[in-house]
């Protein structure tokens, strides 16, 4: 397994690959959802390259950056027993050098949801992952289900802009006891942690009255509100019941829908989903 930094040197290495790439970007301190993706690259493309690099125009003002985890050196000791072939980890001097100022921009999609609680987000993810992508020229890249609406903007994106590469979307990683697992659990104390469980409830709830019969959306939002607010130490930012594709809320539930949320658990920001039909 080889590890680059400068674009230079990632695109010699890329060049010495034939057949299938695969790319899987993270933002580092994996955990298993990670992994997983690694892991199905592995399976489909002949090579695969997972990028590191903590993006900074993705964050807003009261995110704070310079807290999020980070832990390079474990990452790497995850991801090479897996037989990834190349790890590019580039710095913020090199992607967004003195005078950057082009941006990729998603427009209906990303208003809603994340886009809505964290303004400016997804023009950095569209703008960090289009460079990521053209950096390595993967044949298919990894995203996880767990971010849902990123997911399905970037979708959008490579349609828009023509990238021939594939979208793989690989399911939710959890928890024995259901938590979605994310580089952000680390924050949570032991009564928060037993807390953060009411995501998974919620949906969980949601999807049993759907499967009962249930096809009311505002319905099904109101059983997600209902579990979370029985839990004390949850404070709920959004719910939703929402087209997997366009994620435009719906009245009733007819196709593939998806069911969201974000939920504060003490001062630690979740967000988990459920796919439904």
């Amino acid at each position: 397994m080889q590890t680059v930094s400068t674009l230079a040197d990632l695109r010699s290495t890329r060049l010495s690959f034939s057949g299938i790439v695969g790319l899987v970007p993270t933002m580092g301190y994996l955990h298993d959802g990670h992994l997983s993706l690694i892991r199905r690259a592995k399976e489909e493309c002949d090579h695969v390259v997972v990028s590191i690099f903590v993006n900074p125009t993705q964050f807003g003002p009261r995110e704070d950056l310079s807290k999020y985890p980070r832990d390079p050196d474990r990452d790497l000791s995850l991801i090479e027993p897996l037989g990834a072939d190349l790890v590019w980890m580039p710095t913020a001097e090199m992607m967004y050098p003195d005078g950057y100022q082009t941006w990729v921009e998603v427009e209906a999609m990303t208003r809603p949801l994340e886009g809505a609680m964290r303004p400016g987000h997804f023009r950095g993810v569209t703008t960090v992952v289009a460079k990521l992508f053209n950096g390595v020229q993967p044949h298919k890249a990894y995203f996880g289900q767990k971010d849902a609406q990123q997911a399905a903007v970037i979708r959008q994106m490579t349609r828009d802009l023509n990238f021939p590469i594939e979208i793989v979307v690989c399911p939710i990683v959890r928890e024995p006891d259901g938590l979605a697992m994310s580089s952000r659990n680390v924050y949570l104390d032991p009564e928060q942690r037993k807390a953060a469980t009411v995501l998974y409830r919620s949906l969980s709830a949601a999807k049993e009255a759907y499967e009962s019969g249930e096809r009311g959306a505002e319905k099904l939002r109101q059983i997600m509100k209902d579990v979370i607010a029985s839990e004390p130490l949850a404070q709920m930012q959004y719910v939703s019941c929402a087209d997997y594709d366009t994620l435009e809320e719906l009245e009733k539930v007819t196709g593939k829908t998806l069911l969201s949320m974000a939920v504060f658990v003490g001062k630690t920001r979740l967000i988990d989903n459920f796919v439904l039909g």
